[in-house]
């Protein structure tokens, strides 16, 4: 039986998390202990919450053994929960899984505007902070919201979406 990596916290700040992997077992022979031999890579994905409305995911695909992971552009304050699998010759290993908070304080929600410039075009604008990316999401229900949105990022505080005509939509930045 292949067993699960362990996922093991190294460091955290307000915008990035370390993390290492490792086989506890060697999966080949396992007569050398804590050796990572056999393992082809790592498959991570870090999940995080917005506004209790949509889950993100990033996708990390890690080639060989290496062992010290930074993930970084995340948000000060936010949980994150990250899960990882080894792929082996033998095939792959059961899911890991962690939880951590970045530190610091969480920003601010901005406060957002959405204006009808034509039958197909809304102009979305908010305040919040300088120098970050923004995540402008778009859906005709709460429930396409959750699940599926259209989205677009911008680091301005400003953006044109395009949307179908006859359509009422929420917005989330």
């Amino acid at each position: 039986v292949i067993p699960p990596p362990v996922i093991h916290i190294e460091s955290y700040s307000e915008d990035s998390v370390s993390f290492s992997l490792k086989m506890t077992t060697n999966i080949k022979a396992r007569i050398f202990p804590f050796s990572s031999e056999g393992v082809s890579g790592y498959v991570v994905n870090i999940y995080w919450t917005f506004d209790s409305h949509r889950q993100e995911k990033r996708t990390l695909v890690i080639e060989g053994e290496k062992s010290i992971q930074k993930v970084a552009n995340l948000t000060a304050h936010t949980p994150y929960e990250i899960s990882a699998w080894a792929k082996t010759e033998l095939g792959d290993s059961p899911l890991s899984f962690v939880h951590v908070v970045t530190s610091g304080t969480r920003p601010a929600s901005p406060s957002l505007k959405a204006k009808a410039i034509n039958q197909t075009a809304v102009e979305c604008s908010w305040t919040g902070p300088r120098n970050v990316v923004y995540g402008i999401f778009y859906a005709t229900s709460f429930l396409e919201l959750y699940r599926s949105p259209h989205n677009s990022t911008t680091s301005a505080h400003n953006i044109t979406v395009l949307v179908q005509r006859d359509e009422q939509y929420l917005f989330l930045v």
